[in-house]
């Protein structure tokens, strides 16, 4: 009996297939970008100056290498750090001294309102965990736009980020400043 021989296939061409998936792939596939942390830096000083900020209206967070925090002097937890900094940047202590004093501006479309002029000083170790880190700033920032969406709700009847006019937007943003200090990194300690 005569045997066959197997039909060969032409693979010459698998090469050109694959290479065309691969563009197709990458051309319709989408991949996520990490954006960071959006803060608007001030802008640069000219000639550098002593401000002098009296220790009332400042809230000293410290972050060590073992990602425990101090709040002013004292063992802090992650989980009510934006109460204490929201309390902290509250304007309705004016008098008492563990709270920052304030200051009675008219700002353009909500009249008459004390601002805080507490700032909340933010220092990490070197060997602080990312995860951290992105942690104390994200409870920092829920803390300043909970100030704001009360005030707006108070005002306007609507939530800060439900907001279209400008003007409320930049009147918000003038009465709750978002005022956290972030100094270098350097190595603070382990306990």
């Amino acid at each position: 009996m005569a045997r066959r021989a197997t039909p060969e296939i032409n693979a010459g061409s698998m090469a050109d297939i694959a290479f065309l998936l691969l563009i197709f792939f990458l051309v319709t596939t989408t991949m996520d970008v990490d954006s960071g942390i959006t803060r608007r830096l001030p802008p640069p000083i000219e000639t550098p100056e002593d401000i002098k900020i009296k220790e009332r209206n400042v809230l000293n967070v410290l972050v060590n290498k073992n990602d425990r925090l101090l709040v002013d002097g004292k063992p802090g937890d992650i989980r009510t750090l934006k109460d204490v900094a929201k309390r902290f940047m509250t304007p309705v202590f004016p008098d008492d001294p563990n709270y920052p004093e304030t200051e009675l501006v008219n700002v353009p479309g909500l009249g008459d309102v004390h601002i805080s002029k507490g700032v909340i000083s933010l220092k990490n170790d070197r060997g602080t965990s990312y995860d951290m880190y992105i942690r104390v700033q994200n409870e920092l920032a829920r803390a300043f736009n909970e100030l704001r969406d009360e005030l707006a709700s108070r005002r306007f009847g609507l939530k800060y980020n439900q907001l279209t006019d400008e003007e409320q937007i930049k009147a918000i943003n003038e009465a709750v400043p978002m005022r956290i200090s972030e100094a270098e990194p350097e190595n603070i300690g382990g306990n």
